[in-house]
């Protein structure tokens, strides 16, 4: 069987190689941060803003950002791990961020160590879903509004649990809401609503994950002349849209079909799955 690497602080691992230990506070305490990466058609989408995001996260958690931390930096460890994998077209990439152990809940030091991982995928591009999604709201546990809201972190019992919720039902995603009832993201994306051409997604200030396909679809409305606004989303919203769709760093763009005893269509999510696919040529 081929050894899989990995990525630890710069040096490359087979990922069967026991890197960290028990101690390590992403597994005790969560205390940690990660970004999902598409590589396409050979191509690391959008890598300069997941950088951006995770060091402006790191820096909200008071951890220590190498100087070394640089997009052409990561870029270049990123590219000699698909070559060590082998993966020549499609994968999904995991770049973890974690403080190092030492310390119980009050940390001993504010460095931080990072892990590269790589899994190979199938589809080329961004493939928009064929039959739409079926979702529905998880509101047992509700998501509180604060400074490390925004932020994607290890500590996701959260979205663990709407997970479990979701497999229960027989849905194909939750979505999720903040301290105030509003409807904010699903398990792993963002959200739009489409209503008479308009699109609208949850502000940043109601707790949703400051996505970076989110943050491509709003450049892209802008550049096609589509009105987006940021509002908070519920319920009603959703009943009321025409469509809704949603994004995330690795799918893009997928639509949904049906939530409760509405149904939708998708003109406004194909337009946007094509214009992502433009981006990957």
């Amino acid at each position: 069987m081929l050894d899989t690497y990995c990525i630890y602080n710069g040096h490359l691992i087979s990922l069967y190689e026991p890197a960290i230990g028990f101690s390590n506070r992403a597994f005790r305490y969560g205390d940690s941060l990660f970004e999902s990466i598409r590589y396409t058609n050979g191509r690391i989408m959008f890598l300069a803003d997941h950088v951006k995001r995770i060091k402006l996260s790191m820096t909200i958690l008071r951890m220590n950002v190498p100087v070394e931390f640089t997009t052409l930096n990561i870029e270049q460890l990123i590219i000699h791990l698909l070559e060590q994998n082998n993966i020549k077209k499609e994968a999904r990439i995991r770049l973890t961020v974690f403080r190092n152990e030492g310390g119980l809940y009050t940390p001993d030091t504010n460095d931080i160590s990072f892990l590269i991982e790589t899994e190979a995928l199938e589809t080329s591009g961004y493939i928009i879903n064929q039959k739409g999604l079926w979702v529905d709201v998880y509101a047992e546990i509700k998501k509180p509004i604060n400074k490390i809201s925004n932020l994607k972190t290890g500590s996701a019992l959260l979205y663990v649990m709407a997970g479990i919720t979701k497999t229960s039902l027989k849905l194909d995603d939750c979505l999720l809401v903040n301290d105030n009832g509003n409807i904010i993201e699903s398990i792993s994306s963002n959200i739009f609503v489409v209503k008479n051409g308009t699109i609208y997604t949850s502000p940043i200030t109601d707790g949703c994950i400051d996505g970076v396909m989110r943050k491509q679809i709003l450049d892209l409305a802008a550049q096609n002349k589509i009105l987006a606004f940021e509002q908070p989303l519920t319920v009603h919203t959703l009943t009321n849209g025409d469509e809704v769709f949603l994004t995330n760093a690795i799918k893009g763009v997928q639509w949904v079909g049906q939530f409760k005893n509405k149904f939708y269509t998708n003109q406004k999510a194909v337009f946007f799955a094509d214009k992502l696919n433009e981006l990957v040529k």
